[in-house]
């Protein structure tokens, strides 16, 4: 029933044999193991990236408190600044809005507005968002004072307003900041004939992004009716 090998030589080599095949063996599951433990090792930094993300997208979220346009000109119908006030959302880290971005839809198409802290006529500071073009936005402080990029940062005890000129594109029909009086200077007046500011009856559609990508869109509505000039009407 059983073959008993009784040649030492052809002993020796059955056993080399099987070596080679236990060492092939163990070097075929070791790879194997590696490869496992380096792809383990990727789907598990993946994840925690994908997971800081998406927390980032929720807890990185800047909180809109108040939308309100400035009139500059009842008899028109039209604004002279459209200001939105902002918060960090609850569980927030610091969120510099020099960094975000606001992509806004209006009645004069579409625009991709970013921070600035100079005016449109190239003086060191903004006095009124009419000196603000039609790409930018401007931030003040809870004094009303405008803010450079250094200082434009929401926490938990500071809040911050963007400023937007309703003159300029998307919301007004102005390509480039605000126009002069007859003494060179920014005036919030009615622009002329064929141009005019985001006003009465009028919306718009602004989405906020922080620079962690975290979006927060907001509507802008102006009542049918502004009553006197400097008043601050709801959006």
């Amino acid at each position: 029933m059983f073959e008993f090998i009784n040649n030492s030589e052809e002993r020796g080599q059955v056993g080399i044999g099987t070596l080679i095949v236990f060492i092939a063996m163990v070097l075929v599951a070791a790879i194997a193991a590696g490869v496992l433990i380096n792809t383990t090792g990727f789907l598990q930094s993946q994840a925690e990236a994908t997971g800081q993300e998406s927390t980032e997208l929720v807890s990185e979220r800047i909180d809109v408190t108040s939308e309100v346009g400035i009139v500059g000109n009842n008899s028109t119908g039209e604004l002279e600044s459209i200001k939105i006030t902002v918060s960090g959302a609850a569980g927030a880290d610091q969120i510099d809005l020099s960094e975000s971005t606001i992509q806004a839809v209006g009645p004069n198409g579409q625009a991709n507005l970013v921070f600035t802290d100079t005016n449109a006529t190239g003086g060191d500071t903004i006095n009124n968002a009419s000196q603000l073009n039609a790409s930018e936005f401007a931030v003040q402080n809870s004094s009303g004072g405008f803010v450079n990029s250094g200082d434009a940062v929401l926490n938990d005890d500071t809040d911050y307003t963007i400023v937007v000129n309703p003159g300029a594109q998307p919301f007004g029909s102005l390509a480039e900041g605000g126009v002069t009086d007859g003494s060179g200077n920014y005036t919030y007046a009615h622009l002329n004939a064929t141009e005019d500011a985001f006003g009465e009856g009028q919306s718009s559609s602004v989405e906020i992004v922080s620079p962690s990508s975290a979006t927060t869109s907001v509507e802008l509505n102006a009542p049918d009716l502004f009553t006197e000039n400097g008043e601050a009407v709801r959006l």
